[in-house]
């Protein structure tokens, strides 16, 4: 069993790069306990009021970890035994950024994280939200060059996948001798698209096994996980012939639905969907309109 600390800034970076130097040697079979800090690095406490923040420290990694014998065609396999999760989280609305950037003011929200589910400090009252924690951004070093941190790549990244959460395993590409893989972004909860741009942040303790698998060639990324069913739903729709502005209208009619029903602000029903609605994809195929949809677990908006 190896630990790494990620609140301890030597074992930390901020752009993928083949150049950036293991935190840690580890062979196939290794079991690892990272301890990662949220997406804003520490930078949002319980107690802030808002997102002054300096970004070139946003989504920091912990890492790379560099698994011995991997090679240029090989994959690496992250089985994930555990994460826990902190005490609170927070999500926010940012300016510039999100599916409906713009649209609402930039604010802060806080999260209390409690026997399974998060509940928002001074917004969202009587709203719980059934956590369902996940590793937003898992991935391996590119070939060449230097990317940032938050575009997802071919090597994985910034993938904000909910589906790499405890239980699943990932196969990721291995371009550079090691491998060089790390973590960071963990989330206690997230719907499909993270739609406002943030999902429930917050630190965690992740506990994994690593697996080096040969001659395994892959292009990006491969998640073996399982769904949890939701139960009874509410789905809004957006049909246009561009994809975005299908998702855009969808989550717009999801936002008016809540607000309406609920009678809570258009601020808190866009976090709202951000962090327990899914997006998806329900028709592609009838040009040249496609429909998306805004999915919403009934058992999350009864109060």
């Amino acid at each position: 069993m190896f630990d790494i600390d990620g609140f301890d800034d030597k074992n930390l970076h901020f752009s993928w790069n083949a150049i950036n130097k293991p935190v840690i040697y580890i062979n196939d079979g290794d079991v690892l306990n990272i301890n990662i800090p949220d997406s804003s690095t520490n930078q949002i406490r319980y107690d802030s009021r808002d997102m002054k923040i300096d970004n070139s420290r946003v989504d920091a990694a912990v890492g790379p970890v560099y698994i011995n014998g991997s090679e240029p065609g090989d994959a690496i396999e992250v089985e994930i035994y555990d994460i826990k999760t902190g005490g609170w989280g927070w999500s926010a609305i940012i300016n510039n950024f999100g599916l409906l950037k713009n649209r609402y003011n930039e604010r802060l929200f806080i999260w209390d994280i409690e026997n399974g589910y998060a509940r928002g400090v001074n917004f969202l009252k009587g709203i719980k939200i059934p956590l369902n924690p996940f590793i937003g951004i898992i991935g391996t070093a590119p070939a060449l060059g230097k990317y940032e941190m938050i575009p997802p790549q071919h090597f994985g990244g910034n993938m904000d996948n909910r589906l790499i959460r405890s239980g699943s395993k990932v196969l990721l590409p291995v371009n550079v001798n090691g491998g060089l893989i790390s973590f960071s972004d963990p989330h206690a909860s997230q719907g499909d698209g993270e739609v406002c741009g943030t999902a429930i942040e917050t630190s965690a303790v992740l506990k994994i096994k690593i697996r080096l698998i040969k001659n395994r060639n892959l292009k990006t990324p491969i998640i073996y996980s399982n769904e949890n069913y939701s139960g009874n739903v509410i789905a809004t729709t957006g049909i246009n012939n561009d994809i975005y502005k299908a998702a855009v209208e969808a989550t717009s009619e999801m936002i008016n639905y809540l607000s309406r029903e609920l009678n809570i602000t258009e601020e808190e029903s866009y976090i709202l969907c951000s962090v327990a609605g899914n997006l998806r994809i329900s028709e592609i195929v009838d040009e040249p309109n496609f429909v998306v949809s805004m999915v919403m677990p009934e058992n999350v908006i009864s109060k």
